[in-house]
């Protein structure tokens, strides 16, 4: 069973568009025998708890076991290289989506890995067409590469195949999260433009001028704009009770701080969350250029 087979629960099958890199092939002939054999090949017994030293187990077991971490390793490291700023959590679920059983199923067949699998003839029929077995016949495939030929060649081989998966992954995830599928990233904070050939843009995009106060709020306008530069923004809020008769009714006023990548565009003071927020929107329109 797969290190982390608790992350195949999606039943979401990813198919880019893109070619299959080309298979490696195997240098040694005993790995590549050892790949492609099912434990029902050889029917032995599952309660042993170690072989002995001169019959390890001749069946393909542990080269998934192997293989299912080296995927992991591999799929992470592209990940965060593909997308630096993504969190943890939708990360996680992404790569959910690149590694589940389903989607190595189905790169085993269009590999037609299964077309060589030894197994148990009484069974051989039903277990080539399993996703489970089909998934655990390319991790095992993996971890034999691993085996036979190091990290490296595994590694340029699995990049090239994964990245279409991760971007097909991202996309869903985005969506999900009530964002446009694609990805634009905005120019940054920091960036000196050109005010004649940008002058109806701010740091987050470009403006629509023509959008008032008249059809929508600070507060939503605000939020509008930092969506479609996918920019998270963080509202930092505090509490203060003003300087009142002792015998009245303490009044919160709460102020809030509009915080976009460690930079605030703007901060507030109300009697409410949401008017603090408003108020901050409003200043931080003007830090985008935005003047209502």
């Amino acid at each position: 069973m797969p290190l982390n087979s608790h992350m195949r629960r999606p039943k979401v099958v990813l198919e880019p568009t893109e070619q299959l890199p080309p298979l490696p092939r195997f240098q040694s002939e005993n790995i590549r025998r050892q790949v492609f054999t099912h434990r029902s090949f050889y029917g032995r017994p599952n309660h042993i708890f170690e072989d002995h030293p001169d019959d390890p187990a001749p069946d393909n077991e542990k080269l998934e076991h192997l293989g299912d971490a080296v995927i992991a390793i591999v799929v992470t490291t592209l990940m965060i290289e593909m997308f630096p700023n993504l969190r943890v959590g939708p990360s996680t679920k992404i790569r959910a989506l690149v590694v589940n059983n389903a989607t190595l199923a189905n790169i085993a067949v269009k590999y037609n890995l299964p077309n060589d699998l030894r197994l148990h003839p009484a069974q051989a029929v039903a277990l080539k067409a399993s996703p489970n077995v089909q998934a655990d016949l390319f991790e095992s495939y993996v971890g034999g590469l691993y085996q036979d030929q190091g990290l490296q060649v595994v590694q340029d081989w699995l990049r090239e195949l994964f990245r279409p998966y991760a971007m097909s992954a991202y996309r869903i995830l985005r969506t999900q999260h009530g964002l446009p599928a694609e990805f634009s990233p905005p120019p940054s904070l920091h960036e000196h433009l050109d005010e004649q050939e940008y002058s109806a843009r701010s740091p987050f995009g470009y403006v629509n001028r023509d959008m008032t106060m008249t059809t929508i709020g600070h507060l939503a306008l605000f939020n509008q704009h930092i969506q479609k530069s996918n920019q998270p923004v963080e509202w930092i809020y505090a509490t203060s009770s003003p300087d009142v008769d002792p015998s009245a009714q303490a009044t919160t006023i709460w102020s809030v701080k509009a915080m976009v990548n460690g930079k605030c565009l703007g901060q507030g003071k109300g009697g409410t969350k949401k008017l603090a927020r408003n108020e901050a929107a409003k200043l931080g329109l003007e830090s985008l250029g935005v003047h209502v």
